[in-house]
């Protein structure tokens, strides 16, 4: 039988009811996508990109508490995070339009 997503620590029914949305509805495909794809999909899909959103996945699919991760590791997150931002969710904006929408200006 197949786990739900909000067996996953730290995620639950509102990032669950964010993953039906990309048709992934179990902790094992969850699991088997991995969490930049999954979230890379969530952008797709039109998911308004959240740092933290990305971040609770990653440590949620490694089986940590959702602030676990600090310095270094922290950092390099953020230009994961940055990365899969730029190529999903502000492609085909201007530079001036991706930092306007970055900080919410701009309504997609």
């Amino acid at each position: 039988m197949s786990e739900p997503i909000s067996s996953i620590r730290n995620l639950g029914p509102a990032y669950e009811r964010e993953l039906e949305k990309i048709g992934v509805t179990t902790a094992e495909q969850l699991r088997d996508m991995g969490a930049d794809a999954a979230y890379g999909a969530l952008l797709n899909a039109g998911t308004r990109p959240h740092f933290v959103g990305y971040y609770v996945l990653v440590m949620a699919l490694q089986g940590r508490p959702w602030n676990d991760c600090k310095g270094e590791e922290k950092k390099a997150l953020r230009v994961r995070f940055d990365k899969l931002k730029e190529e999903r969710f502000d492609t085909g904006l201007s530079k001036l339009e991706a930092e306007l929408n970055a900080i919410g200006v701009i309504k997609r």
